[in-house]
């Protein structure tokens, strides 16, 4: 069932990566978060796309990673290696932003286990769904 979801923003997800973002594009990121919350208001739609997919389904919640492209950057989503990862609860009909992320910030060479790692690391609750 498609429906609209309440979209919020975690205060992590906030001090870290957005504040770069905000800096790097100014008015483009503005647009662009719209966007991606426009998205994630109806994130059964999103995952019907290949812009989404389900990391992990505990059925009360679902993690889900998102690709998306800042606005008039005239790069395809998949191409701009940014990412979202949220956590999805459909009974509660809201979405949690909990990381945003370009590729190159988290370091490393293995982006899954590092962004796999702040999520245990600060979202205590979900520490185990992943």
């Amino acid at each position: 069932m498609e429906g609209n979801y309440s979209v919020r923003i975690e205060q992590f997800a906030q001090r870290h990566f957005i504040k770069s973002f905000e800096k790097k594009y100014k008015s483009h990121w503005d647009v662009t978060l719209l966007a991606i919350i426009a998205e994630l208001e109806r994130i059964d739609r999103l995952l019907l796309t290949e812009k989404a997919k389900t990391i992990a389904d505990l059925g009360h919640v679902r993690i889900v990673k998102t690709e998306f492209s800042i606005v008039k950057s005239k790069q395809s989503p998949k191409g701009s290696g940014n990412r979202c990862i949220v956590a999805w609860y459909p009974d509660k009909q809201y979405v949690s932003i909990l990381l945003v992320y370009g590729k190159t910030d988290l370091g490393g060479s293995n982006e899954t286990a590092n962004w796999k790692r702040m999520i245990a690391e600060n979202y205590s609750e979900l520490r185990d769904t992943l």
